[in-house]
């Protein structure tokens, strides 16, 4: 059976871990805004174009970009499709990593355009500065920075950040800053702190706010390069409103709740690594990570990550994500496991991984 049909069907028993949603408890406000937008029956409008009011001026505030313009979209794809599209045509290439998160290149194929997959399976497990400028020709349109990354759990510091940002500049290219697990990092810098002319800012509510199922998530950038994707934006009426209901209660709040979250996910991260510990040839690449995931290598036990990924799920109710979802060329090596769940959960985890390799491994 397809394993997200399976996992859905029996939701309410599975742990999941396969796509980096957020499953620990944020704030009540969340549900006490949904539930009275719901009596006070918002939903029978449409919302403002603009967004619920506060909801664009919290989240440039979040973000520390008072000058930039505010879209919001269903969910962080629908901003990468916009801009995508608005932005490449046929030819134009675009510097972006392998592994990475790889729907990101898709949206750069609909507009005939070509991702330059980068190889950073090996350390420092990122994009370099150096690597990137070298990587730049005549073609290049675009660099994509997803930072933290999905699914390797790096981050870049303020001084990478920079650089990437002034070599952006200097060839006036495009910064699109995916900045999706930015919560989970100690230390994040967005790149219009340095290049604001041509960062294009793509958040999303899914991970750090637990609101995947909402699909909401904005799109930010200086407003004269905002005009150029409006052609391209199917919104004009707005996104659901008990989404941004929901995505308002918990920016306004997030200072409450989001250190007990990172501190959880610390926590797992720990408990994930004495399990793979008691692997052998099995490792993390990166720890700890900044994200709420990250990638187990098991290019050295013999056993296959879609195998990994299906015994755990069919036999002990555990969903995590073989590696071919976000590398093409190295996903036979690895699985990537989200913990953003609670304890109990990860300790089941932390238990059925090594009984799952010992099984098969070769």
């Amino acid at each position: 059976m397809e394993p997200f049909l399976y996992a859905h069907q029996n939701r309410g028993k599975i742990i999941w871990m396969s796509q980096n949603t957020n499953m620990l408890p944020t704030t009540p406000a969340i549900a006490e805004a949904v539930l009275a937008a719901v009596q006070q029956r918002e939903y029978n409008l449409y919302p403002y174009k603009g967004g619920v009011f506060g909801l664009p001026e919290a989240l440039k505030e979040d973000l520390v970009a008072p000058d930039y313009d505010v879209l919001l979209t269903n969910g962080g794809i629908e901003a990468l499709y916009i801009l995508t599209r608005a932005l490449l045509e046929r030819g134009d290439e675009v510097v972006a990593s392998d592994p990475s998160f790889l729907p990101i290149h898709h949206q750069v194929s609909l507009s005939n355009a070509k991702t330059i997959e980068m190889p950073i399976y090996s350390k420092p497990w990122k994009m370099t500065p150096d690597r990137v400028n070298e990587a730049i020709t005549k073609k290049t349109k675009m660099i994509l920075l997803i930072d933290p990354l999905n699914p390797l759990g790096s981050g870049y510091s303020k001084d990478e950040v920079r650089a990437i940002s002034e070599i952006a500049m200097d060839n006036d290219l495009y910064l699109l800053d995916d900045i999706t697990y930015r919560d989970f990092a100690d230390e994040h810098h967005v790149t219009s702190e340095f290049y604001p002319e041509k960062s294009i800012l793509v958040y999303s509510f899914s991970k750090n706010c637990g609101l995947a199922g909402m699909r909401i998530g904005g799109l930010l950038a200086e407003p004269k390069l905002m005009e150029s994707f409006l052609k391209y934006n199917t919104n004009v009426l707005s996104v659901n409103v008990l989404a941004q209901r929901a995505a308002l209660a918990a920016l306004q709040t997030k200072r409450e709740w989001i250190s007990t979250v990172v501190g959880t996910c610390r926590r797992n991260q720990a408990t994930i690594k004495e399990a793979v510990e008691r692997c052998p040839g099995a490792f993390l690449p990166v720890y700890p990570s900044y994200t709420n995931m990250f990638i187990i290598d098991v290019g050295n036990t013999g056993a296959e990550p879609e195998r990994i990924q299906e015994k755990l799920l069919l036999e002990h109710s555990i969903f995590l994500r073989a590696g071919n979802y976000v590398s093409k060329r190295f996903g036979g090596r690895f699985v990537r496991a989200s913990f953003s769940i609670p304890e109990e959960q990860c300790q089941k985890f932390a238990k059925a991984f090594p009984q799952v390799m010992a099984e098969l491994s070769g």
